[in-house]
C-alpha cells in the first residue's frame, strides 16, 4: 500500500471519529436535562414571550362629558405609562356627544355623567361606572347678598322656583329680603350635558325645563358667572374648585343646599371646599342627585386594547381617583362593574 493509499485511509478514519463523538456529545446534552426542569434559557425566552402577549398596542379614542374629562385625562396618561405603544385620545364636548360618538361608532368610549335612557340600551348602549361627583350651583364672588346666601343656603323650592318655575326673579327673592330687588342673570348649558341632565333631575325636571342663558360646555358656563356679578349657574365640581388649592376658582363661590331646612347652613352641610364637599357627599348629606356615579360607555360589551383600558380603570387607575379629586366607588360596586368587562 503506497503512502497516499494510507494518508486517504487515516483521513476517514479520523473524520469517523470526530462525526461519532459530536452526536455522542449532543445526545448527552439532551439526556442531561431531567424532565420538567427550567433552564435559565427556557426562563428568558419565557419571560420574554409573556412581556410580548401583554403589551398592547394602538388606539383607544373617548369623548364626552366635561365632569369626567379630567379624571379620564390621567387615567390616559397613567395608561400610556404603562404601555407606549398605546395612544389614547381623550375630547370633551357634552354627554350628549359622547353618547352619538359612541353609538355612531366615531369612539371606542363615551364620557357619560347621567343616566343611560333605555332607548340608547337598545342601540347599544353598554355604561361601565367607574367613578363619582357632583353638580354645584355656583354664583359670582361679589354677588350682592354672598353672605346671606353663605350663611342660610338654599333650599331645593328655591332652586325650584328659579330653575323650573321662574317665579324667583330677584336675589332678594332668594334670601328672604324684599327690598334687594337686583335681577337674578340665569345661566344654563346650551349644549347636551349630563351636567344638565343631574340638576334637573334634582329639581324634578328634565334639561329643556331649565330656564337661564344657554352656554356651552363646564368652562363656558363657569365663565359666563365669573364675569356677572348678579350671575349665577351650576358646574361640574371639578370645574368651580381649584385642583390645587381645594377652593373655589378665582371670581366664583358655591352656593351650599339648606338640606334640613332649618335655614342655616349646618357644619356637615358646608361645601365651601372640595374637601368639604367630597366629605360631605360621602357621608350621605350632599343630595343625589346632584351626587352622581360617571360611566364609560362603549358600544357592546368592550373588547381589546379597550378592555383592557376599562379593566384597569377599575383597578389599578382607582389609586388615582383621589388625587385628581373624584369619589372611589365602593369596593362590591367596582367588583360588579369589573365583572361587565370579563
Amino acid at each position: 500500500m503506497n503512502r497516499k493509499s494510507i494518508l486517504i485511509i487515516l483521513i476517514i478514519v479520523l473524520t469517523g471519529a470526530l462525526l461519532s463523538g459530536c452526536v455522542d456529545k449532543a445526545e448527552n446534552t439532551v439526556q442531561s436535562t431531567p424532565a420538567g426542569a427550567i433552564t435559565s434559557t427556557s426562563v428568558a425566552t419565557a419571560a420574554q414571550t409573556a412581556v410580548t402577549s401583554q403589551e398592547l398596542e394602538g388606539t383607544i379614542s373617548l369623548s364626552g362629558a366635561f365632569a369626567l374629562y379630567p379624571m379620564a385625562v390621567r387615567w390616559g396618561e397613567e395608561f400610556q405609562k404603562l404601555h407606549p405603544k398605546v395612544k389614547v385620545d381623550i375630547s370633551a364636548g357634552g354627554a350628549g356627544k359622547g353618547m352619538t360618538d359612541t353609538l355612531g361608532g366615531l369612539v371606542d368610549i363615551g364620557m357619560i355623567s347621567r343616566d343611560i335612557d333605555p332607548s340608547e340600551i337598545e342601540k347599544g348602549a353598554y355604561p361601565i361606572g367607574v367613578t363619582k361627583d357632583a353638580v354645584v350651583a355656583t354664583i359670582n364672588a361679589k354677588n350682592p347678598v354672598l353672605n346671606d346666601l353663605l350663611s342660610k343656603g338654599v333650599k331645593r323650592k328655591t332652586f325650584v322656583d328659579l330653575y323650573i318655575n321662574g317665579t324667583v326673579n330677584t336675589w332678594g327673592d332668594v334670601v328672604g329680603r324684599p327690598e334687594i330687588r337686583q335681577e337674578i342673570h340665569l345661566y344654563t348649558r346650551s349644549d347636551a350635558s349630563g351636567a344638565s341632565d343631574i340638576w334637573a333631575k334634582y329639581l324634578g325636571g328634565k334639561q329643556e325645563s331649565l330656564k337661564g342663558t344657554g352656554v356651552f360646555g363646564d368652562p363656558g358656563l363657569l365663565a359666563a358667572v365669573q364675569k356677572d356679578p348678579l350671575g349665577t349657574g351650576y358646574n361640574n365640581y371639578n370645574y368651580a374648585f381649584d385642583m390645587k388649592t381645594g377652593q373655589p376658582v378665582s371670581g366664583i363661590q358655591i352656593i351650599p343646599f339648606d338640606v334640613n331646612g332649618n335655614g342655616v347652613v349646618d357644619p356637615n352641610e358646608d361645601i365651601s371646599t372640595k374637601e368639604k364637599i367630597i366629605a360631605s357627599i360621602k357621608n350621605g348629606v350632599f343630595p343625589s342627585p346632584p351626587a352622581r356615579v360617571e360611566l364609560f360607555v362603549t358600544k357592546g360589551k368592550p373588547s381589546g386594547i379597550t378592555s383592557e383600558f376599562i379593566r384597569w380603570v377599575l383597578t389599578d387607575g382607582q389609586k388615582f381617583v383621589d388625587e385628581v379629586g373624584y369619589i372611589e366607588l365602593p369596593k362590591e360596586t367596582l367588583d360588579n362593574e369589573l365583572k361587565k368587562v370579563d
